[in-house]
């Protein structure tokens, strides 16, 4: 009962209170990465998951976009800025 119920139930209450919580700090770090960086703000990601099922997570944005003459992302060392080294 516990795993299929009150689990269930406590980490919908303890993940929604953390949000209310957190949103004023999240919302700074969004104007912030806004500002040093650009849109889009927060971006997608795919990853496996528990018994290989793919979900989807939303982080931060941290690197820059820019590009080589070729039109190739530069590596991700480079496009790291000392503001997304922060932010990680």
């Amino acid at each position: 009962m516990y795993k299929n119920q009150i689990k269930r139930i406590l980490d919908i209450t303890l993940s929604s209170t953390a949000l209310i919580v957190l949103s004023p700090v999240m919302g700074v770090t969004a104007l912030l990465v806004k500002k040093k960086l650009g849109s889009p703000v927060i971006f997608k990601q795919k990853r496996s998951g528990k018994d290989e099922k793919i979900f989807t997570m939303y982080k931060f944005r941290t690197m820059t976009d820019e590009k080589d003459a070729e039109g190739n992302l530069l590596p991700d060392d480079v496009r790291l800025t000392k503001f997304g080294k922060t932010l990680r």
